[in-house]
């Protein structure tokens, strides 16, 4: 493989991150300045922007005829979300979450990830797929910004002092920002090139597939933006913008990214078997993982967290051994399938069940985060 190509794909990725952040400062100011509630804009412009580069890349794969790693980083990136960046969240200190739109985000999460897999059964995302799926985000964006206005008084003011009280914004100003949005569109853009054409040439160098280089690599690389602001946003003790943006941003990357690479693309997102058969239910099974805890005084314990992280270990191991065809795949499979889960969707269940028992309340503390 050509250390060149390696090069580019890390610079593509840097430049890719770089294009988020600038495009969700500029844009979050911008919104803020013109008087939108700061928490309609951790709800949309943030939460929506840190998962502009999954769709940077999607939307570039896919018109480049690599729909595998369009699809892939989708599916890798909502696993990636939950399992990774709320295990870590919850690891730097218990996630209790305050946010009254939680309870219908969840559940939210879990119906879109069941409908990718029923629009995908026959083989193909298509256009009209793609259009359906977008009105979804329409309408989503639309139903949170109504139902922000409901929102506790602990949880406004965590959106208050995580991004500013609407000020008058000069014309300065606001030209400063435009000028970090368009930059940040401009990297993302750029950025997103160099690391598809990247990821493909390092796949085909290793023999893997399209479809893990972006259930793995790129899926982990562009979800970089939600790592950032979810772990800063925990270790603040902003627990509702920590959980709320990961949730926020695994709907939109099946609605609106998903939705908008299969119209832009010329014969829409093809959907492997592979995918069908394992990976997309196990991004519904990580969905559904998230419910009894959210509903078990919406609190996400370290211990929680442990096991969210043990997963995304397990499932990344699954990968790797059936990439390269290891003989230890079977037995791994059965261990992972008929022990580990079971067993972790029983535990949840009590806990579900014990909260319902007893008519456990959601704790709603002052300082209580989200996002």
């Amino acid at each position: 493989m050509d250390p060149l190509t390696l090069v580019l794909f890390i610079i593509g990725l840097g430049i890719l991150i770089i294009g988020a952040e600038l495009l969700v400062r500029g844009a979050s100011r911008l919104a803020v300045g013109f008087g939108i509630s700061p928490l309609v804009v951790g709800l949309t412009v943030v939460a929506f922007g840190t998962s502009s580069p999954e769709l940077a890349v999607s939307v570039d794969a896919a018109l480049s005829g690599q729909a595998d790693i369009a699809l892939g980083n989708v599916i890798g990136s909502n696993i990636f979300n939950v399992l990774f960046i709320l295990g870590i969240s919850a690891l730097i200190g218990a996630l209790v979450v305050a946010q009254q739109l939680i309870r219908l985000d969840v559940p939210l999460m879990i119906g879109v990830s069941v409908a990718l897999l029923l629009l995908g059964l026959d083989g193909r995302i298509g256009r009209l797929d793609g259009l359906l799926l977008f009105a979804g985000i329409v309408a989503y964006t639309t139903f949170a910004i109504r139902q922000s206005r409901k929102e506790s008084a602990p949880v406004q003011a965590e959106y208050d002092h995580e991004f500013g009280q609407g000020k008058r914004m000069g014309l300065r100003q606001a030209l400063l920002n435009i000028g970090l949005a368009v930059a940040g569109l401009a990297l993302l853009v750029l950025g997103a090139r160099w690391l598809v054409d990247g990821a493909v040439t390092i796949a085909r160098a290793l023999g893997l597939s399209e479809l893990i280089i972006g259930l793995t690599i790129i899926a982990a690389g562009t979800s970089l933006p939600e790592v950032a602001t979810s772990i800063i946003a925990s270790i603040r003790g902003e627990r509702d913008i920590a959980v709320g943006n990961v949730v926020g941003s695994n709907i939109f990357n099946i609605l609106a990214v998903l939705g908008l690479t299969a119209v832009v693309a010329p014969n829409g997102v093809a959907v492997q078997q592979a995918a069908l058969r394992f990976d997309i239910p196990f991004m519904i099974a990580v969905a559904v993982a998230c419910l009894p805890i959210f509903f078990t005084g919406y609190r996400i314990a370290r211990w929680e967290g442990a096991l969210f992280l043990a997963y995304y270990i397990a499932y990344t191991l699954y990968l790797i051994l059936d990439a390269t065809g290891h003989g230890a795949l079977p037995a791994y499979s059965t261990v992972l399938i008929e022990f580990a889960a079971p067993l972790t969707a029983v535990t949840l269940a009590l806990l579900a069940l014990r909260a319902w028992r007893t008519g456990r309340t959601p704790a709603r503390p002052a300082g209580a985060g989200r996002g």
